[in-house]
């Protein structure tokens, strides 16, 4: 069964966290089917928006802490996990393609980084939501000393970190952590996604970049990049349908 699930409809990448029977957790073989989906995802020029989700009953439960009980190198183990991990997140934050991720059940450790790579958030009624590094002795990774403060804010992001405690998917939303919360996350992550296929995906997709990348930068940087982007897709046929069509032409 393989580790992560990727299918195309309509436009729409669907990828899958597909580990249920160990709550999604990361491991390498998780870590890199999960690039390599984001990839897939960046290359396909067919593919538009992207769902992210998890199978089973959980989105994920962090890193595969289990699978390291027999290891002979704890701790060069767990750094190449990290590492995998990252490189997973990182392909996801690439993407120049709008991400809707549909959460539920439970989200620790990795899994917040995962999650944070993508757009608009979207929880089930019943989601937790925990930090859980601190429980094994060990500090957050895939990201997520960056993208949970960018979320949250620095003073949420350590009062949520440093307490260790979970947090319900209305609390999540209040501070922050996650757009919405639906009784059907993963029909209204697929229902935005859907909308962005149809719609100007290229200029979501680079509104998408340009807001990620815009709070690791300089304003000067952010600037010079936005006044780029839009020479740039200023002369695609899409654009310039829209453009027309809003002045009347």
């Amino acid at each position: 069964m393989a580790s992560v699930e990727y299918t195309v409809v309509d436009g729409v990448a669907h990828i899958e966290l597909n580990r249920p029977e160990a709550a999604n957790t990361l491991d390498m073989a998780l870590g890199v089917a999960l690039r390599e989906a984001a990839e897939r995802a960046a290359e396909d020029e067919g593919v538009r928006a992207v769902v992210l989700s998890g199978a089973g009953k959980r989105f994920c439960g962090g890193g595969d802490i289990a699978s390291f009980a027999d290891s002979q190198d704890t701790a060069g183990d767990l750094y190449e996990l990290a590492v995998a991990g990252d490189a997973a997140v990182a392909a996801l934050e690439a993407l120049d393609k709008p991400v809707a991720v549909a959460v539920h059940g439970a989200v620790a450790g990795a899994g917040l980084g995962i999650m944070l790579a993508g757009d608009v958030v979207i929880a089930a009624e019943d989601t937790k939501f925990v930090v859980a590094y601190p429980k094994i002795g060990l500090n957050p990774d895939c990201g997520t000393s960056t993208l949970l403060p960018l979320a949250m804010g620095r003073q949420r992001a350590l009062a949520f970190a440093l307490r260790d405690q979970p947090l319900s998917a209305d609390e999540a939303r209040e501070q922050g952590l996650v757009a919405e919360v639906a009784a059907d996350p993963l029909a209204r992550a697929r229902e935005l996604a859907a909308t962005w296929a149809a719609g100007p995906a290229g200029a979501y997709g680079q509104t998408r970049r340009l807001l990620r990348a815009g709070s690791l930068r300089s304003r000067e940087e952010s600037g010079r990049d936005e006044a780029e982007t839009i020479r740039a897709r200023a002369s695609l046929p899409e654009t310039q349908a829209l453009f027309d069509a809003f002045l009347g032409r």
